[in-house]
């Protein structure tokens, strides 16, 4: 953005919510365990903030529904979120990460806060918080900043239910200020961030385990065993009544689905349902009690369940690039995936749902919803794909702490199982930087170090090569071009490419696609929110 000089020059200018992201921005530190040994993490200058912002009170008097768990958080807010908003409560939701604005993470009554809101209570904070700083209590990093932001602006909004998801582990989490809520929830546990929470499933858990509170009801999902008895456990300490929440019975819904794809989908959605019950229950809303699984869903349940949207979850998005001639022939499937027992379901639903999609003659467009996070397909239109035949593209990275080793096997098993094999790889950076919030301060091609990418790329190599069965399968789809492209700089196999940034990556595959109109693309993305949302960015701009 820039404005006119007299002289015919102009300056950058930067806009209120630049400035206020930053502002943001500057808050960002090295992740830490947030532990007592570290005096500039210490958990317990949580309180001091919310003393600062006089926000004790308010959040004493917050109906708070509070979730934490590996896999599943998000999904299963989201889902408790409407189900409680088509109940007519006035909702608020936090969330993370964002995958394209931060406002995101703040939404009131299922809609992300709007950019004059935002600006008022982010400043609010920010300034009484910088005015009162000292070495003792420092500025708040910046996840901290973000929850004692959420809990401002549902306490101004006087929201009835806030649903609080946990950004990372639970007990030293900022959400974890909370000390009354009305009900907390535990999804589906497995193993990540490990660096930060612990190597076994038995320490996360306990960390997870962290939101439990004196004679508080909670819930979680069927867990393994290591997981589970630590839970159990853990809530025996406290008195609290833990109960493990069914998966949805997918009868119950009325003919309807799930408005968020995917089979692990409905465990989350059971747990969601525990969750908004007891809300109800103990909040004095019998009317719309639920408790039995054999007893039919209230309406306003099911309205929830099938109309919930999250972006980067198992979400189709056609991209809009390519004309209207060619619609659907090439498609985006985004999954922000990045532990080895949530790759097994984005690959299981990645399978199924290609299949399903390779079926149909095209995509009906434009998308039903402002999400994009589902796309209906249309049986009838004048536009017939019927017959084309696709190829299946990975776009991939993953943070440096994650183990390729684990993730990518689990990938590539899981979709030859059903018969998918991928033409091809591609490994990317991020556009997001980590020490940046917003698109207006981005790496160019230059800058982008390929270490990793190249890493991640001999992986995919290897387990190729390996795999004497899959090799033959995948060694059937290799074309010739990766030989004759000059663009992938950082390096092109046989089987996979790497890209020294997302834009080339995208500009690559919809060349691919402008030169054989024959063919559908499909791409999935995963390994990293950050990616997906990148992505989204680039394909919906």
């Amino acid at each position: 953005m820039a404005e006119g000089c007299n002289d015919g020059s102009s300056i950058p200018t930067v806009t209120p919510y630049e400035e206020a992201l930053d502002a943001l921005s500057s808050l960002i530190t090295k992740r830490s365990r947030a532990d007592k040994s570290n005096k500039g993490d210490r958990f317990d200058l949580l309180f001091d903030y919310l003393k600062i912002l006089e926000l004790e009170e308010a959040i004493t008097e917050m109906k708070i529904i509070h979730v934490a768990g590996t896999k599943g958080k998000g999904s299963t807010c989201t889902f408790t979120e409407s189900i409680l908003r088509n109940c007519g409560f006035h909702t608020g939701l936090f969330t993370s990460p964002h995958l394209i604005d931060v406002r995101e993470r703040f939404r009131l009554d299922g809609v992300d806060i709007c950019e004059e809101k935002f600006l008022a209570y982010f400043w609010w904070c920010y300034d009484r918080l910088k005015e009162k700083a000292t070495e003792d209590i420092p500025m708040p990093a910046y996840f901290r900043f973000l929850a004692l932001l959420a809990f401002k602006i549902f306490a101004a909004e006087q929201v009835d239910v806030a649903i609080l998801e946990v950004g990372l582990g639970g007990k030293f989490d900022p959400t974890n200020v909370v000390q009354k809520p009305i009900v907390c929830g535990i999804s589906s546990l497995g193993y990540d961030h490990m660096e930060i929470l612990g190597n076994t499933l038995s320490q996360i858990a306990g960390e997870k385990a962290g939101i439990y509170k004196d004679g508080i009801p909670a819930y979680t999902v069927p867990q393994p065993d290591e997981a589970m008895n630590v839970l159990v456990e853990k809530a025996s300490k406290l008195n609290v009544p833990l109960k493990v929440a069914e998966p949805l019975d997918a009868k119950l819904l009325n003919g309807l689905k799930l408005s968020l794809e995917g089979e692990h989908q409905y465990l989350n959605a059971g747990l969601a349902i525990a969750l908004s019950s007891t809300w109800l229950q103990r909040t004095g809303h019998h009317e719309f009690t639920y408790l039995k699984q054999d007893s039919p869903l209230p309406e306003q349940f099911i309205k929830g369940l099938t109309t919930a949207s999250l972006q980067g979850r198992a979400q189709k998005v056609p991209d809009q690039y390519i004309d209207a001639e060619s619609y659907g022939d090439l498609v985006f499937y985004l999954d922000g995936a990045h532990s080895p027992e949530s790759m097994e379901m984005c690959a299981r639903w990645f399978s199924l749902a290609i299949k399903e999609d390779s079926q149909k003659k095209a995509f009906n467009y434009p998308p039903q919803n402002n999400s994009g996070s589902t796309i209906e397909l249309a049986q009838g239109n004048p536009n017939d794909r019927y017959g084309k035949s696709s190829v299946q593209i990975l776009l991939f990275n993953c943070m440096s702490v994650r183990d390729p080793q684990l993730l990518l096997p689990c990938l590539m098993k899981t979709c030859a199982s059903h018969g998918v094999y991928f033409k091809k790889a591609l490994f990317v950076p991020n556009t997001s930087v980590y020490n940046k919030v917003g698109s207006h301060a981005l790496p160019t091609d230059s800058e982008a170090d390929l270490s990793w990418q190249l890493t991640l790329q001999r992986v995919w190599e290897n387990l190729i090569q390996s795999d004497k069965g899959g090799e033959a399968k995948y060694a059937d789809a290799v074309c010739e071009e990766g030989k004759e492209d000059t663009k992938m700089s950082g390096s092109a196999c046989e089987n996979s490419a790497v890209f020294p940034s997302l834009p080339l990556a995208i500009k690559w595959i919809r060349e691919s696609v402008l030169q054989n109109r024959s063919v559908r693309h499909q791409v999935l993305v995963t390994g990293s929110l950050h990616l997906v949302g990148d992505v989204l960015r680039l394909v919906k701009m």
